[in-house]
């Protein structure tokens, strides 16, 4: 059989989503179906005085109504699932259904039930709320001043958390030769996945069991929070996420909405559907991003880097998310010194309650935050000291045969090679060349620049004692049973759930290669509570390095018990016994055979098996790596910049990226081809804006500017492969590496055309207004 592993096989789920034939959860109709809307305030900060509800409750059509003091006592409040350590966190009760506060526009008020959606907008607008307006703070470090309104009491200066790790003293910067200081901004970013959030739910009053379709990428976490949130043992909670039309993080958290439904549903006793518009997701699922980063930036006058340490005051918006307080901590802290050699490094990092929607993850969650800061510092610090930009990240490389490589963070990275996808992107792009045309560019008045970026990530996390001594309120294993069906087919239940990664096809492959059985013979299944027992989603590039393992391990139990009954047909001890490519023969002996479908049958019909093997054949592993994975890479851009009206050409953008092993190159390569337009779309721009009452300005699309497919030319893309060691495939994670690599390679790019004019930084996104006035102070100043 020809090997699958590696290979470029067409994403089998396809066909099925872009044919109408996806199970959404908006698809979900049911008998007796009723249709939620949420009351939302139109203020960032204000008391309620009043809820009056009498004209909505008798609209014709209208089944319920329901305002935060009606929940009172009758349904828990959202937790939050990460508690970085010693950080003094504060987390203020986030109710469901505002009582007498609310804290940014969106907050929830009330639910309203009706026989139809039409019928509960109509019913949302008769509901009569009065408030008493109160100031509003959207602004991060404002809000930690004396004097800034305080949105939670008992959370001095707004402050939910503070937290510290490293070792940058004052003493590494005060005897450094050279030493740079920058102060950046990561902008507000709002997700935008094609299919917004929803959730129906039913509720079964005779067994007290409900079942909630909601749109998550995590469906046991949801079953986790909301069994909590809404007294419903586990056992008697299903969350069904089949069909996810992405994620991006936004679908990792438990939000009042699935819980507000699931309560209805109980209470009526007729299923319940809420799906939120468009409007809504501007305004009420999770944003990212959205810190500010002073950093200081330590090294020699050759070019060595000695130290790194940066302050971060993080907006965590309303109120703290599901794993908001993890993403300025610990996702970005650990990995500020990068790639690089670098034996100082420290962190300072405070999460500060605002008016504004709360953060949490968002692609890269953290690293692609750290990434760019430190990879714009490390151009500022080449300029400073004069070498070029690529020779600096070559000197300063942690080298191949020093991994595995202990951090000034603690991080021990497990294997890489930079300098090899260092060196084979400078070849595919032409770095040499390039810059000769930029000096010939010049000389004509015209402006091009090259970006580079060497970066390293930290995903796969595990294992579980590592998330609970950071403060993770749960496990980082995953779960996969492969069961081998009396036929001969394979079905592979996993705890991850993928939402548009493709694992359908890649966790096939991994069966494929490894049990000998055809692709088309294998099923995966995910996305269903009661047809998986446990498992932790899909986030943070873990599907693979964790779930795929995890499938890898039960696949090598199903063979290990398949040999013993292979040995027993075949009449030989098991140690005589060799399996490959789904064939067990004896040692010696190859024409003495067994296939793995013979096997299986004799495994069902169970007539003839060895003395203390149970019938039936399928394996379940509970995989907790033993390490986080690292991958890592290079990324070059080149771009043109129009210096008479500031709009920026990308002409040409490379990415040598390294995985570990790949197990399907077009899927790999599609996950970095939608990471590089993600984080280009942070780079020139996307951002969310808030006037200072706490309005959201950038509301819809056509105030959000969005990248599209037009705006790019083709990406040239590469993989180097250094096998992840302690992992049985070797294989790291793909999703965010070109989201994590692609803001700070363009901005470099722009910088390095700017360079004529003395503009060493333009805040993101660098929109045509902002790169021209950045021109025309450059001029001024010359």
């Amino acid at each position: 059989m020809a090997r699958v592993f590696g290979s470029t096989l067409k994403r089998r789920e396809d066909p099925r989503l872009i044919t109408g034939n996806g199970q959404y959860s908006e698809d979900i109709q049911l008998p007796g179906m009723l249709y939620a809307s949420v009351v939302r305030s139109p203020h960032a900060h204000a008391k309620i005085v009043s809820v009056n509800t009498d004209a909505a409750k008798v609209l014709n059509g209208v089944v319920a109504v329901y305002t935060g003091k009606d929940l009172q006592g009758r349904i828990g409040t959202v937790p939050t699932a990460w508690l970085p350590p010693d950080s003094n966190i504060q987390t203020p009760p986030h109710e469901v259904l505002a009582v007498n506060k609310v804290r940014y526009v969106g907050d929830g008020i009330a639910l309203v039930v009706a026989e139809n959606r039409y019928v509960a907008r109509d019913a949302v607008d008769l509901i009569k709320v009065t408030y008493e307006v109160l100031p509003a703070v959207v602004e991060q470090e404002e809000a930690m001043q004396d004097g800034a309104p305080i949105l939670h009491s008992g959370v001095q200066h707004n402050v939910a958390f503070h937290w510290q790790a490293g070792n940058a003293t004052d003493e590494v910067f005060d005897n450094a030769e050279v030493v740079i200081k920058h102060r950046f901004r990561q902008q507000r970013l709002i997700p935008n996945p094609m299919e917004p959030r929803a959730a129906t739910a039913q509720y079964n009053p005779a067994t007290g069991e409900m079942t909630v379709w909601a749109t998550s990428q995590n469906p046991h976490i949801h079953r986790f929070l909301l069994s909590g949130i809404l007294g419903i043992p586990e056992h008697k909670l299903r969350i069904v996420s089949v069909d996810v039309g992405g994620g991006f993080g936004a679908k990792i958290a438990c939000y009042p909405d699935e819980a507000m439904v699931a309560f209805a549903a109980r209470e009526l006793k007729r299923p319940v559907k809420w799906v939120e518009d468009r409007r809504e997701n501007f305004l009420i699922t999770t944003h990212g991003r959205d810190m500010v980063l002073d950093v200081e930036f330590a090294g020699t006058k050759d070019g060595d880097f000695t130290g790194i340490r940066v302050k971060n005051v993080a907006n965590m918006g309303a109120y703290l998310s599901t794993a908001g307080p993890g993403v300025p901590t610990i996702l970005f802290g650990l990995i500020v010194p990068g790639a690089y050699k670098i034996p100082y490094a420290g962190v300072d990092v405070y999460g500060v309650f605002t008016n504004t929607t709360p953060t949490d993850a968002y692609r890269g969650a953290g690293r692609p935050e750290a990434t760019y800061l430190l990879e714009r510092m490390v151009d500022l610090f080449a300029a400073e000291i004069g070498i070029d930009p690529v020779e600096i990240r070559r000197r300063n490389l942690i080298p191949a045969d020093e991994f595995p490589y202990n951090t000034a963070m603690g991080l021990e990275y497990d294997s890489g090679n930079y300098e090899g996808a260092l060196a084979k992107a400078l070849q595919m792009v032409g770095y040499d060349e390039l810059r000769r045309k930029q000096q010939e560019l010049r000389a004509k008045g015209r402006y091009l620049g090259l970006g580079v970026t060497t970066y390293v990530e930290i995903c796969g996390l595990g294992p579980s004692q590592v998330a609970g001594a950071v403060g993770f309120q749960g496990g980082l294993w995953e779960s996969a049973t492969v069961r081998v069906h009396p036929t001969g087919k394979v079905t592979v239940f996993t705890g991850a759930s993928p939402h548009g990664q493709g694992e359908e096809t890649t966790f096939a492959q991994i069966v494929a290669e490894r049990l000998g059985v055809p692709f088309d013979d294998i099923e995966v299944v995910h996305g269903d509570t009661n047809r998986i027992a446990m498992g932790w989603g899909t986030y943070g590039s873990r599907t693979t390095p964790v779930g795929g393992n995890a499938v890898a391990v039960a696949v090598d139990k199903v063979v290990e018990k398949a040999k013993q009954i292979a040995a027993h047909m075949l009449e030989v001890a098991v140690d005589d016994v060799r399996f490959d490519d789904g064939t067990f023969n004896v040692e010696g002996a190859p024409s003495r055979k067994v296939s793995i479908q013979d096997v299986t049958l004799q495994a069902y019909l169970a007539w003839n098996l060895p003395p203390g093997v149970e019938p039936a054949l399928e394996g379940t592993a509970f995989y907790d790596p033993v390490n986080f994975v690292y991958p890592f890479g290079t990324h070059i851009c080149v771009v043109e910049v129009d210096v008479a009206t500031g709009e920026i050409d990308v002409q040409k953008y490379v990415a040598v990226d390294d995985c570990g092993r790949v197990i399907n190159p077009m899927v790999a390569e599609g996950q970095v081809h939608g990471g590089i337009v993600q984080g280009i779309g942070q780079a020139l721009w996307e951002g969310a804006v808030y006037d200072e009452q706490g309005q959201l300005v950038t509301g819809t699309f056509m105030d959000y500017a969005m990248p599209k497919a037009r705006f790019f030319k083709h990406f040239e893309t590469a993989f180097t492969e250094t096998p992840a060691p302690q992992n049985p495939l070797g294989v790291k994670g793909i999703g965010e590496t070109g989201t994590i690599a692609s803001t700070p390679t363009v901005v470099n790019a722009v910088m390095d055309a700017l360079r004529p004019f003395g503009v060493t930084d333009i805040a993101m996104p660098l929109t045509p207004e902002r790169v021209w006035k950045a021109v025309q102070q450059g001029r001024s100043q010359a």
